[in-house]
């Protein structure tokens, strides 16, 4: 079963202090490179993978989705989902995405933000969403980037000079990595960026678009604590379908 560390309440609480859980996607600088890889969103069946307090899922909605259903497996994300959703077409359910299922053809789009990296069995889930996914539906997805979670001791080191520079070790050993982030003991698991491309086609999916995420020009002068994030990049950011 995958860490259910969002219903810790230490992490919970420091999550929710963040930008993006205060103020939603218009808080998430990689949101603009995701948003123009979906397609129109007007009468589709749409599902969000690790949906947390339910952004997306009403976002889409409002886009003219016809259907939305968010899973996550934490009860306090999905408790405030639920709490600021007053949609009947947009639902919710709490389960574990290593074990989801997905009737056949039954979505037309599905999509994730920063949940894939804490998937063991991540080959299973790419598989049953290309099977859940009718024919030409879209995948779209993020997740931390690889020389982000690589680290075994992740963090920004300076010199004598106050240069900093990421460290990186152990990239082609995959795996968990066990990180304090919010809390002690987060455990991310660790991929290459050959090993998701490649669990991808696997899968059967086409890829169309890899993005590894950094902010640009208007990005830095709007916020200049975010120039370092050209150093290493820290979203990897994919969109793919399924063949028709």
């Amino acid at each position: 079963m995958t860490q259910n560390i969002y219903d810790d309440s230490g992490f919970f609480e420091g999550y929710s202090q963040l930008p993006r859980s205060v103020h939603g996607l218009a808080a998430a600088p990689e949101w603009p490179s995701l948003r123009a890889q979906l397609p129109e969103l007007k009468g589709l069946r749409v599902l969000d993978l690790g949906c947390g307090f339910g952004w997306f899922c009403r976002w889409a909605r409002e886009q003219g989705a016809a259907s939305v259903h968010g899973v996550d497996v934490s009860e306090r994300m999905l408790e405030r989902a639920r709490a600021e959703t007053a949609d009947p077409a947009v639902t919710y359910e709490r389960a574990d995405l290593e074990s989801f299922t997905i009737a056949p053809g039954s979505i037309d789009l599905a999509y994730s933000s920063l949940a894939f990296h804490y998937i063991r069995d991540l080959a299973g889930l790419f598989a049953r969403l290309h099977a859940g996914l009718a024919p030409g539906g879209r995948f779209v997805f993020s997740v931390e980037h690889p020389l982000f979670t690589a680290p075994s001791r992740p963090g920004w080191v300076a010199d004598k000079d106050g240069k900093r520079t990421w460290p990186l070790d152990g990239y082609l050993y995959e795996g968990p990595r066990v990180t304090d982030w919010l809390a002690p003991g987060v455990v991310k698991q660790h991929r290459t960026v050959a090993t998701y491309l490649s669990l991808l086609t696997q899968a059967g999916f086409t890829l169309g678009w890899i993005d590894e995420w950094g902010p640009d020009a208007a990005q830095i002068a709007e916020r200049p604590d975010w120039a370092a994030e050209r150093d290493r990049p820290p979203f990897l950011l994919i969109a793919c379908h399924r063949g028709g």
